[in-house]
């Protein structure tokens, strides 16, 4: 890749960023959080929901019990970007920005159904794309999705037993 390629990528890239940024603010100032998921506008938690049982795809329960499993990893990733400093949450922010509104997220992910229509198919071959990408925007927009939404469930006592954890240790102040 030259440096003149790399350059109109990082400008269109930040164009496309601006794009949905724009033209999502009216929805997103009108969207509140739900109760119990601070930080989670409705785009957000919709792009959530269905790439959830896609990163987590063997560690989440079936039915019955899916869909409940499923709302407590959402709720887990709300906490994390809760507490992450403003900046970080800022930028992710931007990212669902991006993956909510139509235009950008059928040309830069290429998932064409709104995401609660979405197949697995086509969020994992978005997911997949985005992981091998040569654009290093979007590798950090995957890297960025897969480590909150991990660190979300795993932080859950529900997923411990599956992966033989036994919890934290008791303290003892003898």
């Amino acid at each position: 890749m030259t440096r003149r390629t790399l350059l109109r990528a990082s400008v269109a890239g930040g164009a496309l960023l601006l794009l949905a940024r724009a033209l999502r603010a009216p929805v997103a100032a009108a969207a509140s959080p739900e109760a119990g998921e601070p930080g989670l506008d409705s785009d957000a938690r919709a792009v959530l929901a269905a790439v959830i049982p896609v990163v987590l795809e063997g560690a989440l329960p079936t039915e019955p019990g899916a869909a409940q499993a499923r709302d407590e990893a959402l709720a887990g990733v709300a906490r994390v970007i809760a507490g992450l400093p403003p900046s970080a949450r800022r930028e992710l922010d931007q990212l669902f920005a991006l993956l909510a509104f139509a235009p950008t997220r059928a040309i830069v992910a290429g998932v064409w159904s709104p995401w609660p229509e979405a197949s697995r198919e086509s969020i994992a071959a978005f997911l997949i794309c985005w992981r091998d990408s040569r654009f290093a925007l979007l590798r950090s927009g995957y890297d960025a999705l897969r480590q909150i939404i991990l660190g979300a469930w795993y932080g859950n006592e529900r997923a411990w037993t599956a992966i033989g954890y036994a919890g934290p240790p008791a303290l003892s102040l003898e």
